[in-house]
């Protein structure tokens, strides 16, 4: 298995890529935004993606995006095929395109939204912490990607305050980066933050 810098070379993988997120969404049920093959092709030409493969299958993707002119910087996509999960591999995958993002815009503050407890897990363990969407980028086009999610008439409703996403982020000009071993956030905690979430826009729906 190789999880290796995305180039040209893989835009034989953007349908699949594509089809794979579909279907993740169907069968998790939760809002993953889709994704136009040629939107894939952009990230994999220009190097801004990371592939896993095994030998020419495709196992993994993830992709990078940079909003408010470099400011603030998304690991979007995170996607691994039905025949490796369970093996560590999004993890894997989470950390090798989290390296590239801070060697590409080192200055960038790398943030995440997610409805996936496992993906909190993994941006927690890497550092990022919990935000308001507030401290997430404000650039419009960011925002306007959500609209083919499912949950988007709640993004609207609450005025972009909150989602049934968490909002995450990596600083890298804190002083104090938690350190992984002794910061890292429990999967309980994590379980009550979800419930907090969801009781929150289940009496939202009611009204």
């Amino acid at each position: 298995m190789k999880i290796v810098i995305a180039n040209s070379m893989h835009t034989v993988y953007a349908d699949l890529i594509c089809d794979t997120i579909e279907e993740a969404s169907k069968i998790r049920g939760t809002g993953i935004a889709k994704r136009q093959p040629r939107y894939i092709i952009s990230k994999l030409e220009h190097g801004n993606a990371v592939i896993a493969l095994d030998g020419e299958k495709f196992a993994g993707f993830c992709y990078i995006e940079a909003w408010s002119h470099g400011k603030f910087v998304a690991n979007s996509g995170l996607i691994v095929h039905p025949d490796y999960r369970g093996q560590g591999l999004a993890k894997q995958i989470k950390a090798k395109i989290f390296a590239h993002s801070r060697a590409k815009y080192p200055g960038a503050k790398i943030f995440s939204i997610t409805t996936g407890l496992a993906v909190m897990k993994m941006n927690s363990d890497l550092g990022y912490r919990p935000v308001t969407f507030s401290e997430l980028t404000e650039d419009q086009s960011f925002w306007d990607g959500c609209q083919s999610c499912k949950n988007y008439d709640v993004l609207q409703r609450t005025e972009r305050k909150m989602c049934f996403c968490t909002g995450m982020i990596y600083d890298p000009r804190a002083k104090h980066p938690p350190d992984s071993k002794k910061h890292t956030i429990s999967k309980k905690s994590w379980e009550r933050l979800k419930k907090i979430k969801h009781s929150i826009f289940s009496k939202t729906n009611k009204k």
